[in-house]
């Protein structure tokens, strides 16, 4: 007997590998969104004629291989099992057709006179107008008329292969099933007319669709209506002579059609009164109608086809809603921000600007640090460059790194340690402004280094007793690649003109986690720092808002961070950071309805920080789809001049930025490759932030893995002990 006994774990791994090969939720829910999305406009651009429409004309050829009784028969042409006969209509009857509708400004005109005037018509339709209204469809077959085929999207079958034509019979037929449960056997060629207009190349086409069991119909008298020759003159040409039976041609779409129903109400009535009957096909005919119901899964299937349509067009109606107003919000944010910015920076740069009495007192500098062993020399040597007297208090959160052993080890004075085990960094800051030993307190990352004059800079406002907490002017330090050259752009640009826009309005959102400096009686009256959300400087800054403080914005308070340099590592940072700006919003959404400074905040600050920070990045990806949407299928130029209009605005936007802050003109050479991708990456994030807030999941704070790249002012720090001092506490 074999063995059953298997290896250990075996099963375990097996287990272990599917489920490492499952796709992730961030990646898989968008890709299906934008497969549906994709799709949705696809499915629209089709049955518009964006996509696969074929515009061209075939003009008039030879005519030796049509058959004689067909150039000089009837209008009516049966192809049908290797027939070739043709039919006209019975003197005194007159069957009225319109073609490529329905439309749905003309059509219920055109239904209401005929109903009106107690007459009957053959409506010829084509598939993507059959599709978008098939309500009008379902009204024509309800009240008596007869629907045919026009082909889907309206091409000159003469140019298109027998798969094509195919395609276009069985479209256009899935789509009358679908809205009226009925299958037709009439067909009219595209830009047909007579029968003696038969030619060698649109005879062939004739004989393949009779074969397919089609009856061909062209018409007797044109009205020529589409022309829009007036009235009476449309009337004269739709009229046969001599009391003759007629196939006469209109149309209730393709443009403005009020003459044709003008006309009809006349010559409706004039006609009856001379003894016209007005019939569809088969009543005129004495046949059996055109129309069979369709039931089973062919019936299904055109019910599906009109639901996918019918989806397309809202789901697309509603993108281009949002297009609209993720446009508005771009323009509108980045108005705000070049008006805006400038007022800042025209008041605090004017001569003899100050907020009051020069601020020298000492300040507590608290830097929360967890496994900083890369970065945080570089951070407390800055600190020591300092021009404004300073301690530093580096609370480190239960590192495993060493990271309090390499502060204490460097022997500096006015800087010292504080341990505790790890609890996350809001009450790693917390612990710090319980050991600070000044009023003043400013915090930083472990990751960032200051500038000689940043502390000074940055406590300058507290200089007027209204301001509780002043955000810096935080900059990336490892700029260099092309990750961090878009990060810095994002900072410039995105973070602190937005910065100069908020302090204007007063709604100043975050003070940024790297450099920002609060009073301690605002931090106390307030709670301190708060863990109820993982964007614990979004949620203190409102707090205090709705505390009645004034935060600031300090332009030359300068702090150099270091950005991720992978994509995790900036998936992981942003991640957090929306789903934290998030989490804040809600906590504080009490304040819209609450009075004072904090019902102020609630009702300017907290829709202005929705809007720009959270809808308008969920919706700016929509700007790109409709972008390749435009190129490939819409009209490219158009296309491509908006978006490079919106470009230009967001270039001058940067450019401002990059002036105000004094910096190069050449990192915008990524712009438009930012636009492009980086924006893909900030919609993915944001998307998971909404999953993950809509499941009620929790988000844990996530350790971003450090180079210590970014260096303190004045060049590399001296590193005077060997490495192997530097071994990670067990």
């Amino acid at each position: 007997m074999a063995s059953r006994t298997r290896r250990p774990g075996a099963a375990t791994g097996a287990r272990d590998g599917a489920r490492r090969r499952r796709v992730p939720m961030r990646l898989l829910l968008p890709t299906l969104l934008l497969v549906a999305l994709v799709t949705m406009l696809m499915l629209r651009g089709f049955v518009h004629s964006e996509i696969l429409a074929d515009h061209r004309i075939r003009p008039e050829a030879a005519t030796g291989h049509v058959p004689e009784k067909i150039l000089d028969g009837g209008p009516v042409i049966d192809t049908r099992s290797g027939r070739t006969s043709t039919m006209r209509l019975p003197d005194h009857r007159l069957v009225l057709t319109f073609d490529d509708g329905p439309d749905p400004t003309w059509t219920p005109k055109v239904l209401d006179v005929l109903k009106k005037h107690h007459a009957h018509a053959v409506f010829f339709v084509t598939g993507t107008m059959a599709s978008r209204y098939p309500d009008l469809v379902a009204r024509m077959v309800a009240e008596g008329h007869e629907v045919g085929l026009h082909t889907f999207n309206h091409p000159d079958l003469s140019y298109q292969s027998k798969r094509r034509i195919d395609w276009e019979l069985s479209t256009n037929q899935l789509a009358i099933s679908g809205a009226a449960g009925v299958r037709t056997s009439l067909f009219r060629p595209p830009y047909s007319s007579f029968a003696d207009a038969m030619d060698d190349k649109s005879w062939p086409v004739t004989e393949y669709i009779g074969g397919r069991g089609y009856i061909t119909v062209v018409n007797d008298t044109d009205s020529e209506d589409w022309q829009k020759p007036g009235v009476a003159e449309i009337i004269r040409r739709a009229t046969p002579h001599g009391g003759k039976g007629a196939i006469v041609l209109m149309h209730d779409s393709g443009g403005d059609r009020h003459q044709t129903v003008q006309a009809l109400d006349r010559f409706l009535p004039g006609l009856q009164a001379e003894g016209y009957r007005f019939q569809n096909l088969t009543e005129a005919l004495g046949a059996p109608s055109a129309l069979t119901p369709v039931t089973g899964v062919d019936a299904w299937k055109g019910k599906a086809w009109i639901f996918l349509v019918q989806a397309s067009e809202k789901v697309t109606d509603v993108l281009v809603v949002c297009l609209a107003v993720v446009g508005s919000l771009v323009i509108g944010r980045f108005v705000l921000m070049l008006l805006l910015s400038g007022v800042h920076a025209r008041r605090v740069r004017r001569r003899g600007f100050r907020w009051g009495p020069p601020v020298t007192e000492p300040v507590s500098v608290l830097v929360p640090a967890y496994n900083e062993a890369k970065c945080i020399e570089n951070t407390v040597r800055s600190l020591t460059a300092s021009e404004h007297p300073i301690e530093v208090v580096v609370v480190d959160d239960g590192s495993t790194d060493g990271t309090a052993r390499i502060v204490e080890a460097m022997g500096l004075p006015d800087v010292r340690v504080v341990r505790q085990l790890n609890a996350g960094k809001p009450a790693a800051l917390n612990r710090g402004v319980a050991n600070a030993r000044y009023d003043l307190v400013v915090m930083m990352d472990g990751d960032t280094v200051f500038e000689p004059a940043t502390v000074r800079e940055l406590v300058q406002p507290f200089a007027d007793p209204r301001v509780g907490a002043v955000a810096g002017n935080a900059k990336v330090g490892n700029k260099n690649s092309l990750i961090g050259a878009w990060q810095h752009i994002e900072y410039v640009m995105g973070f602190n003109l937005d910065r100069r826009m908020y302090d204007i309005l007063r709604c100043m959102p975050t003070i940024p986690g790297a450099v920002g400096a609060f009073r301690r009686s605002a931090l106390e009256r307030v709670g301190g720092m708060s863990d109820d959300t993982l964007a614990e400087d979004t949620d203190i800054t409102m707090a205090l808002h709705r505390d009645g403080w004034r935060v600031v914005y300090a332009e030359n308070a300068r702090a150099w961070t270091e950005a991720p340099e992978s994509v995790q590592q900036l998936w992981s940072q942003r991640y957090r950071w929306s789903y934290g700006t998030m989490q804040a919003i809600w906590k504080h959404r009490g304040a819209l309805l609450e009075r004072g400074p904090s019902g102020r905040f609630g009702r300017v600050g907290l829709p202005l920080v929705s809007l720009f920070m959270v809808v308008a990045p969920l919706l700016a990806p929509l700007i790109d789809v409709f972008l390749l949407y435009g190129v490939v299928f819409g009209p490219t130029q158009k296309t491509v001049a908006a978006w490079l209009g919106v470009l230009a605005i967001q270039a001058t936007c940067a450019a401002y930025a990059f002036r105000l802050d004094r910096e190069r003109m050449t990192h915008l050479l990524s712009l438009p490759l930012q636009q492009i991708l980086y924006r893909q990456l900030m919609y993915v994030v944001l998307l998971q932030s909404w999953i993950t807030a809509l499941t009620g999941g929790r988000l844990r704070w996530q350790k971003l893995r450090r180079t210590g790249v970014v260096e303190a002012p004045g060049g590399p720090v001296p590193h005077p002990r060997p490495h192997s001092e530097r071994r990670p506490v067990a």
